[in-house]
């Protein structure tokens, strides 16, 4: 399964992923919403950021997941905390996912930066930032 991740721009995600200093996505929420559940080994994650280029930059296998079962406050914060080695998460992430009840954890591998490329997104109505897509090659756009 190939899935779509966007990335902070300002926190430098995609800058930290590609020189090594970051190996792990977090994802979080007060509720079990997407990427939660919906994620294996071995799916391709592709990744832009949200600074409105609209460009798929770079990709990376998923090693490891780890769905949280409903967190505290505390659990909450303590497991962003222990984990932030690998994340790299400014002070503004920090803030966005300490407090989740539901954090996904995604450990990636084979990082590779690619010739930039579009997306078709008008088939997501709904714009998150992350959207499995199944088969990217389906939402590949040309340069016009």
């Amino acid at each position: 399964m190939d899935h779509i991740v966007y990335l902070d721009y300002k926190a430098k995600e995609l800058a930290n992923l590609s020189l090594g200093l970051k190996s792990m996505i977090i994802r979080g929420a007060m509720g079990r919403k997407l990427p939660y559940g919906r994620i294996e080994n071995g799916d391709t994650l592709y990744f832009m950021e949200n600074n409105g280029d609209g460009m798929v930059k770079a990709k990376a296998i998923v090693q490891n997941v780890f769905n949280s079962g409903k967190l505290s406050k505390e659990e909450s914060y303590g497991l962003v905390d222990s984990f932030n080695d690998k994340l790299m998460l400014d002070s503004g992430l920090k803030k966005r996912f300490r407090g989740k009840r539901y954090l996904v954890l995604i450990t990636i591998k084979d990082f590779e930066q690619l010739e930039p490329f579009k997306i078709d997104r008008t088939e997501f109505g709904n714009m998150d930032d992350w959207l499995p897509v199944e088969d990217i090659e389906k939402y590949i756009t040309s340069f016009d």
